[in-house]
């Protein structure tokens, strides 16, 4: 007994020391976008949902990089690059550009011994920065202190040791001098490989509550494909000037040789929305009719009432609603509401959304029932205009193209279930212009390479993103339909339905979806071009609650290029709505046909900036294979919300053990 008293509080001592120095404000990015000091990577992760994007200025290689923690022990991020000096093959004129994959794993948390993980830089790259290293973390207040070990890139010719790991296998002795492509493809035999490794260590101080500064060995192999020049100290170190948890300002200088610069934002996506407080009536609101009120109180509150009925046992109300992310929240409302409306029996709800039956604990149809209160149908408009920033990165005509777009979206809820939604875009500047080199591979049709093509179109006038009407109808119990019409995309335009049968209860759902399209000329208006075909694609999605909650959706089909395979798409979603994913498609088209890439794959996340959600997809590159036509809403995503999260009991679980 005394020995576990002992230790709960030596854990809850070292937990103390270490508020500061592994936290969310003073774990910063390194020049690469990973959490770490200069060049070197750290032991560190965000909490799960935090995302981030670095800015890099250094001599020769700049870098834009994004970065996510889907988990807490998961770290992803890619990046473009613009190497100066080094020209682009058949384009001399420019510098080379380049894309990659990082990820870093987390093994253990720091307890009485370092936090330890592992991570491989462009893992599936061209191996300009191929790299990986193990690594463990271990801070003091506001020292942290940082050893490692580092293969591939960030292993100098100068500093080196036997490869420990040659001691388990002897396949750990030879790293592969050559690439098994142009970059797309995983080559498991270089990672972690090579007769020597170069140890490094370094820390960061928090100096003042806003300053931090650097210091590393940094193993950063300078003759490697990049052209550094050749380093002058083995030492870079840095100054990180936090302007607040969010944005970060760093300048080092790295082996003596040159002074860079480094710019960082982040946030933890998963947190950064203002939480729903719940809005009571006004005296001046209230009216004599005790349903009404819970009416008011509720739509006050961003859920729609559609109907309330009233028997002895309890009072059944349909509600309806977009505003809301999740299903505890929209309970949570109803409770406040019937609390604050004096309301005794019990509530029993069915949800609805789009008019689609997505869950019911009543029964409407029980005779003892009365209804209460129903609404009257009516249509509504709803239009926001916002400032939207289109970044275009490393193409081959520059490093950085981009538009600042003004942005109309609109929906007009014509019925419950029939909506027209828009979107209208007008460029008050950009240089898109400058695009104008065509893509080297478009096989097996040119669905989504042109993508040039229409950028070209936004210089100051008005384009039209989208004009869709969807039709929504809840055919039986668990069974429901989509039926859409117009402009889905900047793309494409045409008609088509989807099928799902989702049951709240279950943790999976399936259907079908089938569309006829057809290509838009590159007006962007209303014109098309001479290409239509059918689209079409079986469903699985499926939601785990468990150990590692994620959602899962694979597809199977015909793509807008007329070949076929299928789609594995793995994502974390939030209670608050931000998400963060990956996907990778094969299909019928060879490595050889599809080209540099070999497949095609991305990260994409919808994400909070400002309170307002952001959806990105990134490939490395952007290829006719494996395309998939893009619709602002799907029968899945509507519904999902619905389903509820499990995602804390393993997390007490742990906890729980650790303690004991």
């Amino acid at each position: 007994m005394l020995y576990k008293l002992l230790k709960i509080l030596c854990l809850s001592f070292l937990f103390i020391l270490n508020i500061q120095a592994d936290s969310f404000k003073y774990n910063t990015f390194n020049n690469h976008g990973v959490v770490g000091l200069i060049n070197m990577p750290s032991a560190r992760i965000y909490e799960e949902g935090a995302v981030g994007i670095t800015l890099y200025d250094g001599t020769p290689d700049q870098k834009i990089t994004m970065t996510s923690s889907p988990y807490n022990w998961l770290e992803a991020s890619f990046f473009y690059t613009n190497i100066q000096g080094k020209p682009y093959p058949g384009y001399e004129y420019q510098d080379y550009k380049d894309k990659g994959f990082n990820i870093k794993i987390k093994l253990k948390e720091q307890d009485f011994f370092p936090a330890i993980a592992f991570g491989i830089n462009d893992i599936a790259g061209t191996g300009f920065y191929s790299s990986e290293y193990i690594v463990g973390s271990y801070g003091i207040n506001k020292l942290d202190m940082h050893f490692g070990i580092g293969w591939g890139t960030l292993n100098s010719v100068n500093s080196n040791i036997k490869n420990p790991l040659i001691y388990l296998s002897d396949r750990f002795k030879f790293r592969p001098k050559n690439y098994e492509d142009e970059g797309g493809q995983f080559q498991p035999s270089r990672y972690f490989s090579d007769e020597t490794v170069s140890p490094y260590f370094g820390f960061s101080y928090a100096l003042k509550p806003n300053v931090l500064i650097k210091l590393e060995k940094d193993t950063t192999n300078t003759s490697s494909r990049i052209d550094y020049d050749n380093p002058k100290s083995e030492y870079s170190f840095g100054i990180d000037y936090l302007l607040n948890e969010n944005f970060v300002v760093g300048m080092s200088f790295e082996r003596g040789n040159f002074a860079s610069f480094r710019f960082t934002y982040k946030q933890n996506a998963a947190k950064n929305t203002k939480k729903h407080k719940y809005q009571p009536l006004d005296n001046e609101e209230k009216t004599e009719d005790k349903y009404l009120n819970l009416v008011n109180s509720i739509q006050k509150n961003n859920i729609g009432v559609n109907k309330i009925i009233e028997n002895n046992d309890f009072i059944g109300i349909e509600v309806t609603q977009f505003a809301h992310s999740n299903l505890n929240l929209i309970e949570e409302i109803l409770m406040s509401s019937k609390t604050e409306n004096n309301i005794e029996k019990d509530l029993k709800v069915e949800y609805r959304i789009a008019d689609l039956k997505a869950y019911q604990n009543t029964n409407y149809s029980n005779n003892d029932s009365k209804v209460v209160y129903l609404k009257k149908e009516q249509s509504s408009f709803n239009t926001s205009t916002n400032l939207n920033f289109r970044p275009f990165l490393a193409a081959r005509e520059g490093f950085f193209k981009y538009s600042v777009l003004l942005e109309n979206n609109s929906q007009w809820v014509i019925k419950d279930n029939l909506h027209f939604t828009s979107n209208l875009k007008y460029s008050l500047k950009d240089n898109f212009d400058d695009l104008f080199i065509p893509p080297v591979d478009t096989y097996p049709e040119q669905v989504r390479s042109d993508i040039k093509d229409y950028l070209n179109s936004f210089s100051e006038r008005v384009i039209v993103g989208r004009a869709q009407f969807d039709y929504y109808k809840t055919l039986s119990t668990n069974n429901h339909l989509m039926l859409s019409a117009g402009i889905f995309e900047e793309m494409f335009n045409g008609y088509g339905f989807e099928y799902l049968n989702f049951d709240i209860e279950r943790n999976y759902a399936f259907g079908f979806e089938a569309f006829h399209v057809y290509k838009r000329d590159y007006d962007l208006r209303f014109g098309t071009l001479d290409y239509e075909t059918t689209t079409a694609f079986l469903n699985f999605y499926y939601r785990n609650h468990r150990i590692v909650p994620f959602d899962l959706h694979i597809s199977h089909g015909k793509y807008l290029a007329g070949d076929v395979g299928s789609t594995i798409e793995l994502q974390r979603r939030f209670k608050n709505g931000a998400q963060l994913g990956i996907f990778a498609t094969f299909t019928n088209v060879s490595s050889s046909q599809f080209g540099e890439g070999s497949f095609d794959k991305g990260i994409f996340f919808n994400i909070p900036i400002y309170k307002n959600f952001v959806n990105y997809t990134w490939r490395p590159l952007t290829k006719d294979p494996g395309a998939k036509l893009t619709r602002s809403h799907t029968l899945n995503g509507l519904l999902v919300r619905f389903r509820p999260f499990n995602d804390n009991w393993f997390l007490g679980i742990r906890i729980a053990f650790i303690i004991l």
